[in-house]
Parts: C-alpha cells; sequence; structure tokens
C-alpha cells in the first residue's frame, strides 16, 4: 500500500496542468471553488457536476495534492463476498481522511461505493465526488445508496463564460505548446461551440492536425479540421 501511495503521489506531481495555479476561476465555476475552499462539509461531502470540459477534473486533482487525497475512478472500484473494496485492482484504502472519486457516471459497482461513504462518515474522512449530472439526476438501484447521495451537498460549474472561454483557448494551446496567431486564436472564440468540451475537442483535433501536416495552424486549417463543430456554432 505505501508502494500505491508514493506512485499516487508521483502521479499528482507530474500532473501539474492539474495543479491549482493552472486552474482559471471564473463566475461559472465560483461556487465549486467556493466549497472546495471550506475545511468541512455537511456530512462530509461534496458532490461537484457539470459538463465534460468545464474542468470537474481539475479541481478535483488539485484539490487531492492539496490534501493528498486518494484519487480514484469510480467505475474501477469493486467490492468482494466478504465486503472487502478494491480500487483501480488495489484494496481500498484512503490517504489522511480524504478520498476522491471522479466519473461517478460510470460507476458499475454500487455496493463498493455506498461502502465508501459508510466508512468513510464513521472514520471522518471527507469523500468528494464529480460527475457530469447531480445525484437526483442519476438512477440507483441501491436505495441507502440514493438516499445519501440526494443528501449531499452538491455544486455546478457552469459552461464557461465569453472571458474565461477567451482565456481557456490560449490555454488549452499554450498546455499542447501550439503557437496559433491572434486572428485564428478570435476567430476559434467566435465560431466554435460555446462549451468547455467544445474547445478541448477542438484544440485535441488541431495539435493533431499540425502534428501530422508539419505546418502551423491556419484559419484554413482550423476550418477543415473543424467543419463539423463550426456547422453547428453561430457564426
Amino acid at each position: 500500500m505505501a508502494k500505491y501511495q508514493a506512485q499516487l503521489a508521483l502521479d499528482l506531481q507530474r500532473e501539474s496542468r492539474f495543479s491549482a495555479s493552472h486552474f482559471i476561476p471564473g463566475g461559472s465555476n465560483a461556487a465549486a471553488r467556493h466549497w472546495l475552499s471550506r475545511d468541512a462539509w455537511p456530512e462530509g461531502r461534496l458532490w461537484i457536476w457539470g459538463s465534460a470540459g468545464t474542468g470537474k477534473t481539475h479541481l478535483l486533482r488539485a484539490w487531492a495534492a492539496r490534501h493528498q487525497a486518494l484519487v480514484v475512478e469510480a467505475d474501477t472500484l469493486l467490492c468482494d463476498e466478504q465486503g472487502e473494496i478494491f480500487a483501480q485492482g488495489l484494496p481500498f484504502h484512503p490517504i489522511k481522511g480524504a478520498v476522491v472519486l471522479d466519473h461517478l457516471d460510470r460507476l458499475k459497482n454500487e455496493v463498493a461505493l455506498l461502502h465508501i461513504l459508510n466508512r468513510s462518515q464513521a472514520e471522518g474522512v471527507r469523500v468528494l465526488m464529480a460527475a457530469r449530472f447531480p445525484p437526483a439526476r442519476h438512477h440507483f438501484a441501491l436505495p441507502d445508496l440514493a438516499s445519501r447521495l440526494r443528501a449531499t451537498l452538491t455544486a455546478v460549474i457552469d459552461e464557461p463564460e465569453d472571458d474565461l472561454r477567451a482565456t481557456l483557448i490560449l490555454s488549452l494551446l499554450a498546455e499542447r505548446q501550439l503557437v496559433v496567431a491572434q486572428p485564428v486564436t478570435e476567430w476559434l472564440w467566435r465560431h466554435l461551440p460555446r462549451t468547455g468540451e467544445a474547445l478541448v475537442e477542438a484544440v485535441k483535433r488541431l495539435d493533431a492536425a499540425a502534428l501530422e501536416r508539419g505546418g502551423p495552424i491556419t484559419r484554413q486549417l482550423a476550418q477543415e479540421v473543424l467543419s463539423d463543430m463550426l456547422s453547428s456554432a453561430s457564426i
């Protein structure tokens, strides 16, 4: 387990792009940031929700690094017949009184999550969770789990506002070390769908296309690579 914890610490250090200093604050994520800054939450639980690309995983991992918390992908949770919980193939043990469960939309084992919530509350372990939707919009087969999650404090991250979108485009490009002329970035800002997910996908495609062709990212390249996305945007 010590080896596992050490590896987690190394992984968090490598993921510098998920550090608190790299997160772009805005009105759309103010509620989530407010609750993450608190020393305690009702029942010791907090559920962050919002669309893909709005920064949920970034906030979770920055919080986990600050609190030396165990980070677990929800779809890796398992529970055996003796009630032993496993996460990512290893016995589950929270680190320093906090655990982070990401992508609850992908949860496969409700019994494991119920055990985690019960044990965490009994032992004073804080549980930070994230998904695309709030608990009330998820269907949980276990009544006890549904009841606990619907009583959990939630905070939404909305789609980024215009100022945040403009900064986010530049941040995503810089993260991939892509140099793009200002007229092109402004054109992207105006014509891409107004969601964080669209920005992430667009920069990913542009990076792949620029690498494949060995040339700069131009407006012509963007129009070609992002044609299906641009057709649904307001131009």
